[in-house]
């Protein structure tokens, strides 16, 4: 692939133009609603990035699925995202120890991308030029789904700076717009800018915050990858583009910003000041239910000439998002095998938000390595908000789910296999915990056990569960016999039942409230289904039991994940055909059931009206598909 080097979101766009890789939309569209679904229909089919040149109420145009392809991520960063993560994690390997020699053999690939990972310091910068009238009423700023408690800057880049360190973090919090000169600054658990906020309300100082909306892929990608605390991603920006990025003084605060952006809002998030923000309809595909978190006071917002205001959307699986997130894990998840020489291969599932759901292709070398390797992982870093990890051999490929439920069914015992921990920190998003930021994780050894371990002793010791059936032994019967309230299932390579499962609770029961003693009609299937007296009904070579919701396409291996791994709490609603205590340690045996329906007090699916689709639907022809 041709070099190609871009410092800002116009130049990129222009660009896709030449490439034939841009839509323009010249009638006008309302920001309320239409945008997103023009946006979200569009990539669905595989179209292109969108420019609406003419939002209602906005004075600038808006630029929309920009990143939401493979192709047009490749063409930002003028690399395939596989083959510089692997190039990354040779010179790391070929530095250990570092010598001179070493270090010019090592660096020697990827020579003009290091050189660039540096900042270069403006005096004046493009950015800076003019100030928006009205701060944020004069920008095209979205309501994405109709429950969304009100619009919300969707693609902002955040920086901060430690007061007491003055290390910089760029990173991505929705901002919801409370009025012209005010937002929500939506800090998650495990977020850089929120620990900056941490030691700012400490001494009781507000917190100088400068927000970018519209930047060049490299610095957009920088921005949401997962990179190690007090890693700078303006240096990491710098190595994806191949040239260093350009910095220059806000206006009006004493912080650096990227001189090349479409936009800069400034401003301060005062200390101990707190206001009710969302819901908001988020990439796990419901609504993240309000909460109380910081403001964002805008003191200016200056722009470049003519500039281009960014925004995306997320919601139910696939969106944006998914892109944007595969393409910083296949460049920074080689790097793992640094700390973790047996891994081979991770994937965080973007069908399950990512963060619920994780692959792990490691090497074992002894007894039980698989565990430890997963109890690492998940206790690391922004993997230490996974939610369910599975471990399996070295040569399986984790980017494919499927294969992840072979391993189970030919591998999984849940008396040594799994293991579940309670009382942990997870995502601010998931919400099957009921309480925020705090939850449990699912983990699966699902290797391939060796015969002996390093004292010559059998581990684990090789038995015959009296609960496992082997494939094959039976056709697939009718579960309606085991309880009439299933009303489908299917069996996703042996291992995984799936049955959707009726009521009595659906979406827009999300204020109904919830009794954690009383059972849902998905616990009391699972119960039967596993219950050792109705284990001859089931399908041959069932290891897990998983039941969906009324929602769920049990068609589509996608909205299968999505229905399960978002909508659990591993220690609520896991339940074995056998539990037992010895000592102070759970015993699990027999078949694992997961109880993954919805359930009252849960946030709804994201959907749109159907008002709006039909409007879409109407004028799809007049904005150009």
């Amino acid at each position: 692939m041709a070099k190609r080097s871009f410092h800002s979101l116009q130049d990129f766009l222009h660009f896709l133009k030449q490439e034939g890789e841009l839509q323009v939309i010249s009638t006008p569209v309302d920001s309320q609603y239409e945008a997103s679904t023009i946006a979200v229909r569009s990539m669905l089919e595989g179209g292109k990035a969108l420019l609406f040149e003419n939002v209602k109420g906005a004075k600038f145009p808006l630029a929309m699925n920009v990143l939401a392809s493979d192709k047009r991520v490749e063409l930002g960063i003028s690399d395939d995202p596989d083959a510089l993560g692997s190039k990354l994690l040779h010179m790391v390997e070929e530095l250990m120890p570092p010598t001179p020699a070493k270090i010019y053999r090592a660096a020697k690939p990827l020579f003009s991308r290091l050189i660039s990972a540096r900042v270069r310091k403006s005096d004046s910068g493009a950015v800076s030029q003019f100030l928006a009238d009205g701060k944020l009423s004069s920008l095209p700023i979205l309501k994405t789904w109709p429950d969304d408690g009100g619009d919300f800057i969707t693609l902002p880049q955040v920086f901060t700076y430690d007061p007491q360190t003055g290390k910089r973090n760029v990173g991505m919090y929705r901002m919801q717009v409370f009025d012209p000169s005010t937002t929500g600054m939506h800090w998650q658990i495990q977020k850089g800018g929120g620990f900056h906020y941490n030691v700012a309300e400490s001494q009781n100082l507000p917190l100088e915050v400068a927000v970018a909306v519209g930047t060049d892929p490299a610095l957009l990608l920088a921005t949401i990858a997962p990179l190690p605390e007090g890693i700078d991603e303006i240096l990491f920006a710098g190595f994806l583009r191949g040239e260093a990025t350009k910095m220059t003084r806000a206006r009006s605060l004493g912080i650096q910003v990227p001189a090349e952006a479409e936009f800069i809002i400034e401003g301060i998030v005062p200390p101990h000041e707190r206001r009710l923000e969302g819901p908001f309809g988020d990439h796990f595909g419901h609504y993240s239910h309000a909460g109380m978190f910081p403001i964002f006071q805008i003191r200016q917002v200056t722009h470049r000439a003519n500039p281009i205001f960014a925004a995306t959307v997320v919601g139910k699986p696939p969106m944006e998002d998914k892109w944007l997130g595969d393409a910083t894990q296949r460049i920074l998840g080689p790097l793992a095998k640094l700390t973790h020489p047996e891994v081979k291969d991770l994937w965080a599932f973007y069908e399950a938000g990512f963060h619920n759901f994780l692959g792990i292709a490691a090497k074992q070398r002894y007894g039980k390595e698989a565990m430890k390797t997963a109890l690492s992982l998940v206790t690391d870093a922004q993997l230490s908000l996974t939610k369910c990890a599975v471990v399996v051999d070295e040569h399986i490929n984790v980017r494919n789910f499927r294969q992840i439920v072979r391993q189970i069914a030919k591998n999984f015992d849940a008396y040594y296999d799994c293991l579940i921990l309670n009382k942990v920190p997870l995502d601010t998003l998931d919400f099957t915990s009921y309480t925020m930021n705090l939850g449990s994780k699912l983990l699966i050894d699902a290797t391939t056990k060796l015969e002996a371990s390093a004292s010559g002793g059998k581990y684990p010791p090789r038995r015959e569960s009296m609960f496992y059936r082997g494939a094959g032994m039976i056709p697939l019967p009718s579960l309606t016999v085991v309880d009439a309230r299933i009303m489908e299932w299917v069996q996703i390579e042996d291992a995984l039942l799936v049955v959707k499962v009726k009521g009595p609770y659906r979406s827009g029961d999300s204020r109904a409230e919830f009794d954690p003693l009383k059972k849902t009609s998905g616990r009391e299937v699972i119960e039967n289904m596993i219950n050792p007296e109705h284990l001859a009904h089931l399908p041959a070579g069932v290891k897990i039991v998983a039941a969906v919701s009324e929602d769920v396409n049990l068609s589509s291996d996608l909205e299968v994940m999505w229905g399960i791994f978002t909508r659990f709490d591993a220690a609520r609603d896991v339940v074995f055909t056998k539990t037992k205590l010895e000592g102070s340690t759970v015993i699990y045996d027999g078949i694992m059931g997961i109880d993954a329906t919805w359930k009252p007090g849960f946030p709804d699916p994201c959907e749109m009206l159907p008002e709006v689709e039909e409007l879409v639907t109407r004028n799809w022809k007049k904005y150009g598909f």
